[in-house]
């Protein structure tokens, strides 16, 4: 990440602005270099680094620090000292700054304003629900790929986290102005889904009295049976075969000393030849269509929602997958080895070429990965955020590669790698679930911690790190659970408001924002502070693409107040300031509120 010379953020060459005050900063430091050169103390030609302005780690130091001393002072042939003080003395009159000073070796500190701290609860009450976010639309399009899981059973804990992470990243996205699409990859056209049909296939005999042996890499889940139940159902008897049919002439299996991987591809070929194209479909689709409206319920019921299932199958059928390839061709990136058809991806720094079409003329996945790619950008899409998990990362260097050999920017292709999360319950970790062939699924873990809980302890760590997941602290009311925590703040505050209705007294912004100068105790301070930090938090969770950021900040916010509430009376305290002190606990409220909306987790009104 660096920071443009125009007072933004830049992601990949894609400018991004930051808050206003820290806009305001950058334009006292440009405005004091102009008069430095202007006066002959600095170079005409000096060019300018790409300094920052950030936030202090201690309140101590001020609210923000520059490093601009340090990087401009070789150039400019000054100690970075000498040159802090030059730049301090050409800073102009500003009121949102009280006081400037220059620490350590050369970082200049400065000190926003009691009026400019004051200001954010009028903003705040202005702004509501819309208090941190970015203009919609001013920023580019980004469809976001999340979950993606094979519709081949129930989401488990490890697609849980995928859901969070992703649900989280696109609300930020679009918080700070972003156009987002999400959207869920449906692998509907891989082996993985045909040895879902033959599983349930070979169930609906079971259910029909014909016994045949269940494959040994089968999907074994109790979801199968139901899947057949309801084929019976709907077919009756219509699809049964003797069990010599199907299972006649079939090579081993594994558990026969036999390989499973032929023995399950055989039993899917038979399958095939039984049932004809039209009621393998009929099976194939009894399995897909029940998986796919389980996990969309699933999610929903996790608060996550996508705006488009796009189909693996349709990307040959909309012709992506064959224009993909047709551009390969026409780059001059493919070549013909062995029969098959191979992409020269080491030209763009992948590890290996990759095969596109095979030598039996059927295409492979990373066909599909390509025709999937370019849809994105025919869809009218200017950028492609891809959140997959940790064992994908082999992905990215292959998908960069596929998107040079495309025409594509790389730059406006991103990957995010969500780690594992592993649960335990205290110190002892959750072994696998009763169902057999499946972790624990996302749904019992909704049923036993709630998916509050569930939401914002899947993005409290960064996705590139491991999470243990503690169940028991998840569930726990107490302070050492964060998001019981910050919830507990906000229903603190719905309380204050509840008990001064039943005290007979009044509250209005009005008296509020016409009192807020009496707000001068450190715990007012430090939480107006905090208040005002908000739109930067949702600037930098989006930038890095950490909601993980925003989990934090909404903790400290929650302390701030606590503090506060501990430290301060309120309702007792005289009129003016009691009007002021509300004031400051409805905008710390409704920042809360903001905050966990983008997180997927619920601000409750009592607790």
């Amino acid at each position: 990440m660096t920071v443009d010379r125009a007072g933004g953020v830049t992601i990949a060459g894609l400018p991004q602005p930051i808050s206003a005050v820290k806009e305001h900063l950058r334009e006292l430091v440009a405005q004091a270099l102009l008069d430095l050169r202007r006066h002959g103390r600095l170079p005409p030609d000096l060019v300018t680094p790409d300094y920052v302005i950030e936030r202090t780690k201690s309140r101590e130091h001020g609210d923000y620090a520059t490093n601009i001393a340090l990087l401009l002072a070789k150039p400019a042939g000054l100690k970075p000292r000498e040159l802090a003080e030059a730049l301090v003395a050409n800073f102009g009159e500003t009121q949102h700054v009280s006081k400037v000073e220059i620490a350590g070796p050369g970082f200049i500190n400065f000190t926003i304003s009691q009026p400019c701290r004051l200001a954010t609860m009028r903003r705040i009450f202005e702004l509501g629900a819309e208090y941190g976010r970015g203009q919609p639309g001013s920023r580019d399009s980004v469809t976001v790929e999340f979950v993606s899981a094979n519709p081949n059973g129930p989401l488990h804990v490890g697609h849980g986290r995928g859901a969070a992470y992703g649900a989280s990243v696109a609300n930020l996205l679009e918080a700070v102005g972003h156009t987002v699409q999400r959207e869920y990859y449906v692998n509907d056209a891989g082996r993985q889904m045909d040895i879902l049909a033959v599983s349930v296939w070979l169930r609906y005999h079971e259910l029909g009295g014909v016994n045949v042996r269940f494959p040994d890499n089968g999907y074994k889940g109790d979801y199968v049976i139901d899947i057949a139940r309801g084929l019976r159902a709907r077919e009756g008897d219509r699809l049964r075969h003797s069990a010599i049919e199907i299972s006649d002439g079939l090579p081993l299996d594994e558990s026969q000393n036999g390989d499973k991987e032929s023995h399950v591809d055989a039993l899917i070929a038979r399958a095939k030849q039984l049932l004809g194209d039209k009621d393998y479909r009929i099976v194939f689709n009894a399995g897909l269509d029940w998986c796919l409206a389980d996990i969309r319920n699933d999610l929903a019921g996790f608060g996550v929602i996508h705006d488009n299932f796009f189909s693996e199958r349709s990307l040959a059928a909309d012709g992506y997958m064959q224009r993909a390839i047709a551009t390969l061709r026409d780059n001059g990136h493919l070549f013909e080895q062995d029969g098959a058809t191979w992409f020269r991806a080491t030209a763009f720094g992948d590890d290996k070429d990759r095969v596109v079409v095979r030598e039996n003329g059927i295409t492979t996945y990373f066909a599909s990965d390509l025709g999937y790619l370019l849809s994105k950008f025919e869809r009218g899409y200017e950028r492609a955020l891809y959140i997959l998990g940790a064992d994908h990362h082999g992905y990215i260097a292959r998908l960069k590669a596929a998107a040079q050999g495309l025409g594509l920017d790389p730059n406006r292709i991103e990957v995010q790698l969500v780690q594992f999360a592993i649960l335990f319950r205290g110190a002892a970790r959750v072994q696998m679930s009763t169902r057999a062939g499946s972790f624990v699924t996302l749904r019992e873990l909704r049923e036993e911690v709630g998916t509050d809980a569930a939401r914002y302890f899947y993005v409290m760590r960064s996705n590139d790190q491991h999470l243990d997941f503690d169940l028991e602290l998840a569930k726990s009311h107490s302070n050492d659970n964060p998001v019981y925590y910050i919830q507990y703040a906000h229903a603190r505050i719905a309380s204050l408001f509840r008990q001064l209705k039943e005290k007979g007294l009044s509250y209005n912004d009005s008296a509020a924002l016409s009192a807020r100068k009496r707000l001068t105790e450190i715990h007012e301070d430090v939480l107006m502070t905090d208040l005002m930090r908000f739109p930067e938090v949702l600037e930098s969770a989006a930038v890095n693409r950490g909601p993980q950021i925003l989990a934090n900040y909404l903790r400290e916010l929650a302390a701030a107040f606590h503090a506060f509430y501990n430290a301060q009376p309120i309702l007792t305290a005289e009129e003016e300031l009691r009007a002021a002190r509300l004031g400051l606990c409805k905008a710390t409220q409704q920042v809360l509120a903001n905050g966990l909306n983008l997180l997927g987790v619920s601000a409750p009104e009592s607790m």
